[in-house]
């Protein structure tokens, strides 16, 4: 039977939001850890209109979940413009190539290409990792399928037209090998980067001081932290996030009846903080997905910016 929800589509997919300058706007969608996929498409449908475009994990954190290219489609399904992310950690080049020319066929445009976490951060860690291709080699891949062409030259029977994305760390320790890694990223074709969880503002100035030198769209991750205990957890488990322990104080402060609500806070006051340093923000809710509209709209990106960047920076106090 055929959902007779009336679907607002986004203003602009994400490419158009890129090439046109808008405040860009996207979100992240775990794919649920089974075939019940009815969670996942009421809070995607909750999203309609309120984001450019929302991304799809591909067994984040090493732990197993639903096939990110099939939820990618789901999206599209639903009148999403879908982030397809593809790791390396799981699939060979072969299956690498063989995704992203399935990505083209499903309608899907943009994806993500990332390295992956290793597998020790998960919950198999019996696990043998592939890692056959990391993340730089995996967007020249998309560069020779966009040009028609496998990554041995061989010519295709139609290539792709696929919107090419990477990740950021500004908050890493050694931030300057990874200064070198995006370069390089650029120099293969990523056109836009999402980063990790960002909350020392200043940093973040330092690692966009750097960014702002290339011809590259930044959108920065917000996470929406959900107590003291998650705080903690990300810090040590999940490479490229440290949350002040100034921010862990404020949740467990708040105490379990208030710390989403303190979360909530955290996630507004850091975009407020970073909105003019950069093209866009990336939220990221996991488990709290509900919560997503609730942020955007304190920060006051509900409805879609569809005024350029540089005049919202200008219009803003």
């Amino acid at each position: 039977m055929k959902d007779n929800l009336k679907i607002p589509t986004p203003i602009k997919t994400l490419q158009e939001a890129c090439e046109s300058g808008d405040f860009i706007v996207t979100a992240e969608s775990a794919p649920p850890k089974g075939s019940d996929i009815s969670l996942f498409t009421e809070r995607a449908k909750g999203l309609l209109g309120k984001v450019h475009a929302l991304n799809v994990t591909d067994n984040q954190a090493a732990i197993m979940r639903t096939s990110s290219l099939a939820m990618s489609k789901i999206l599209f399904d639903l009148g999403h413009d879908p982030v397809f992310q593809v790791t390396g950690r799981d699939r060979n080049r072969l299956a690498i190539q063989s995704d992203l020319l399935g990505a083209q066929v499903l309608g899907i445009r943009n994806v993500l290409c990332l390295t992956g976490d290793y597998v020790t951060v998960g919950n198999q860690r019996d696990t043998k990792p592939v890692f056959d291709l990391e993340s730089v080699q995996i967007l020249k891949v998309l560069a020779d399928l966009n040009a028609g062409r496998d990554m041995v030259g061989n010519t295709l029977k139609g290539g792709t037209t696929l919107f090419p994305g990477a990740v950021a760390i500004p908050e890493s320790d050694s931030l300057e090998p990874l200064l070198i890694k995006f370069q390089k990223k650029i120099m293969v074709g990523a056109r836009f980067f999402q980063t990790q969880a960002v909350f020392d503002p200043e940093q973040f100035k330092r690692f966009m001081d750097f960014a702002r030198k290339f011809d590259v769209k930044i959108i920065a991750g917000i996470l929406l932290l959900r107590s003291d205990k998650m705080a903690r957890y990300v810090t040590k488990n999940i490479p490229g996030i440290r949350v002040p322990d100034t921010l862990i104080r404020k949740l467990e402060k708040a105490g379990k009846e208030g710390a989403l609500e303190a979360g909530i806070d955290i996630a507004t006051s850091t975009i407020e903080a970073i909105r003019n340093m950069c093209d866009g923000v990336h939220i990221m809710a996991i488990g709290a997905e509900s919560q997503i509209p609730v942020v955007l709209e304190r920060a006051n990106l509900l409805p879609l910016q569809s005024e350029p960047v540089a005049n919202l920076k200008k219009s803003m106090p």
